[in-house]
């Protein structure tokens, strides 16, 4: 198969994941990385036998095809349109864009232009969430009426270094986590038709726990508690919980109810993990893995064996491209998302329900004879 030529902008931690994984799969060609820090760039480029461009360089480099964006989320709108107006598919990580009218503005940028644009998370393609996928589809659980997911923690400040901006618009664990359980649901069910919210937070400031600034207040600017309920199209209703605000919980990541039995979903944020179903007046089952490429393990992070594969998402997309197919991780889903996850917060910001703008349909199912076609 040809293979398209990929750029990134954007050099830091999660670049090593796409730069590292990239070659599992077809299509795909890493030719030049960028950052505003050129330094940066060119140790990434050392490290993994690349070149270290500009980012005007990069833009402009004709064996380019494909530029993933890297950047902070601050700056995806902007480097994406740049991306799309240099005559190149972009392909950004989570999130697409901080708002609704940003992303209108680059799917009608990419569309006068005959452009494609992806973006993760695609955890979503994972073996895990795709046996799940199957489970929903037979009808094994029967028709889903509700369900409930949480993302429930005591937030990054604990861990991370500068968690500034995890609390500042844009961010919060609605826009920082809400992505893949979002781009899931939609996977799992379909599109969102109205969202209702209540949003707070427990605190105005909170403390660094860790690094150099360990102790330093820093503001919050954004809800660190979210509790909502969502109507999709399909009739289900679910809650979702995204608190940051919770210091212990028992609560499963996602659970889908349906008129025949019950579905328990890993952690969207992973691609592996083991699926459950209880069936009336039974108990919770583990459902014995499937022989799905992308729920082997094949990463160690910190004694966890993990089965990781994100780049799932842009070899769809590369692929899709050369045989003339629509990608899964795509634009109208993503925007579809961010509609979900802005007007969440708008609800909690009015008090009243808000119907949403977009629509989008399923991904296609990537089952195991499909996810082997994706790989090298």
């Amino acid at each position: 198969m040809e293979k398209l030529g990929i750029g990134i902008i954007g050099c830091g931690n999660i670049s090593t994941s796409y730069l590292r994984l990239a070659p599992l799969f077809k299509g795909l060609e890493v030719r030049a990385v960028a950052d505003l820090n050129m330094e940066a760039a060119t140790a990434r480029a050392a490290e993994f036998n690349t070149t270290a461009q500009s980012v005007d360089d990069l833009l402009a480099n004709p064996d380019l095809d494909i530029i993933i964006n890297l950047t902070i989320p601050e700056a995806h709108f902007p480097i994406t349109k740049r991306i799309l107006q240099a005559g190149k598919h972009a392909y950004s990580e989570k999130p697409l864009v901080l708002t609704l009218e940003q992303g209108v503005e680059l799917r009608d940028l990419a569309k006068a232009k005959g452009l494609s644009v992806g973006c993760a998370p695609d955890t979503f393609l994972g073996g895990a969430h795709q046996q799940a996928r199957a489970i929903v589809d037979s009808g094994e659980i029967g028709t889903i009426t509700t369900g409930n997911a949480a993302i429930q923690g005591h937030g990054p400040e604990s861990w991370h270094p500068s968690p500034d901006f995890f609390y500042q618009p844009g961010a919060g664990p609605i826009m920082d986590m809400g992505p893949y359980y979002f781009a899931n649901l939609i996977n799992l069910l379909g599109p969102v038709r109205r969202v209702g919210a209540l949003t707070s937070s427990a605190e105005a400031k909170r403390p660094i726990g860790s690094g150099p600034r360990a102790g330093e207040l820093i503001d919050v600017n954004t809800p660190s508690n979210i509790q909502a309920l969502l109507e999709f199209h399909s009739g289900a209703t679910i809650s979702f919980s995204a608190s940051w605000d919770v210091w212990h919980h028992k609560r499963n990541h996602f659970e889908l109810y349906g008129t025949k039995g019950t579905l328990y979903v890993p952690d969207p944020n992973f691609f592996g993990g083991t699926v459950e179903v209880a069936k009336p007046g039974g108990e919770a089952v583990a459902v014995a893995p499937w022989d799905h490429p992308f729920l082997v393990v094949n990463q160690n992070h910190n004694g966890r064996e993990l089965a990781n594969y994100r780049t799932a998402g842009l070899a769809d997309m590369a692929v899709a491209h050369l045989t003339g197919r629509e990608h899964r991780c795509s634009l109208e889903r993503t925007l579809h998302g961010v509609d979900v996850m802005t007007s969440i917060l708008k609800s909690g910001e009015t008090g009243q329900f808000v119907t949403l703008t977009t629509t989008c349909t399923r991904p296609e199912a990537l089952g195991i004879e499909e996810a082997r076609a994706l790989l090298a």
